[in-house]
């Protein structure tokens, strides 16, 4: 059996993932970004375990002998699956791996905006708190959780952790369906339209698709109170950045939080990496999932992926 690992570096090094080589021979690269690397590195392979590689008809056509996909996330969207199927081709994801720590990094992202963290760090260390005559500081205003509203897009697992966080401190929780199938009664389903009226804080945590792409725009912007929240922990093209970075220039909203961006690693002429005020905008490196716990499951979960796979069973498939 034939193993290759295309995005080791995805899981981190201080994270092992030597238990692979139980299934065979693990051949490991550190990354593998170009159409012509995957072609070259899973040619021979049975096995492919991957990330973001694009894995479609033009990367896997010379590659006869692949029998599964595994992937070292929860999001598949890198794969083509109706190639895959028509291969005969299993792909596999790792489910709720990361699902506390995503939804502890929507918390993070959330608290550090409304609260201003960041500025009050700032006017601590800068010695202005030390000069000042008062024991206290608060000129920039900040507000409290308890009593607000909190939008989530996408009810899943994560979706679902939120709400219940959200719930401990204090908030109303409402949720939108982009698919209109969710099966969630345990909070209000309300329209589009409604959602982005009435949240405070709103946070994503969709799939990407044609349904959610550009979700978030300037119509949907306007529609979002001056107050409001935002929050992606989900895929960046759920947000179109250029119309977020005009919101927060024009005021439309008081802040974003996100993990992720529409390119990644962020460009230089994204619009985004201009603003450098922290209580607008707040960007982290799409690191929400990756505690060393979670990579650490992550990893597992592929082995347990590739182990079900040798005996049959039909455990995590995407594309059945």
């Amino acid at each position: 059996m034939k193993i290759v690992i295309l995005e080791r570096n995805s899981v981190g090094t201080d994270v092992s993932v030597d238990c692979i080589s139980d299934f065979g021979e693990v051949t490991i690269y550190r990354n593998t970004v170009t159409v012509e690397e995957v072609k070259e590195r899973v040619k021979d392979a049975d096995i492919v375990i991957a990330n973001k590689s694009p894995l479609n008809e033009e990367t896997l056509k010379d590659a006869p002998n692949v029998k599964l996909i595994c992937e070292f996330a929860t999001g598949y969207d890198n794969c083509d699956l109706a190639y895959c199927k028509s291969r005969g081709i299993q792909v596999r994801n790792v489910v709720d791996y990361c699902t506390g720590m995503v939804a502890q990094h929507t918390f993070a992202l959330a608290l550090a905006l409304s609260q201003k963290l960041i500025h009050y760090d700032n006017y601590v260390k800068s010695g202005a708190y030390s000069a000042q005559d008062r024991f206290s500081n608060f000129d920039l205003p900040f507000y409290e959780l308890e009593g607000k509203t909190w939008g989530i897009v996408g009810m899943g697992n994560i979706g679902r952790r939120v709400a219940k966080m959200a719930e401990a401190f204090g908030c109303k929780v409402i949720f939108h369906s982009i698919t209109g199938k969710s099966g969630c009664t345990d909070y209000p389903q309300v329209d589009k339209d409604t959602l982005l009226a009435e949240s405070d804080f709103l946070s994503l945590h969709c799939p990407l698709s044609d349904l959610s792409r550009n979700f978030i725009d300037a119509a949907a912007l306007k529609k979002m109170k001056k107050s409001a929240v935002l929050i992606n922990v989900a895929r960046g093209p759920v947000v179109n950045n250029a119309d977020l970075y005009q919101a927060l220039l024009d005021g439309e909203i008081a802040a974003a939080g996100l993990d992720v961006v529409e390119k990644e690693p962020l460009e230089v002429s994204n619009p985004l990496s201009q603003i450098k005020d922290s209580t607008k905008l707040i960007i982290t490196p799409h690191l929400a999932w990756a505690s060393v716990e979670a990579r650490t499951r992550c990893v597992q979960g592929a082995y347990d992926n590739i182990a079900a796979f040798l005996r049959g069973e039909d455990t995590n498939v995407v594309n059945p």
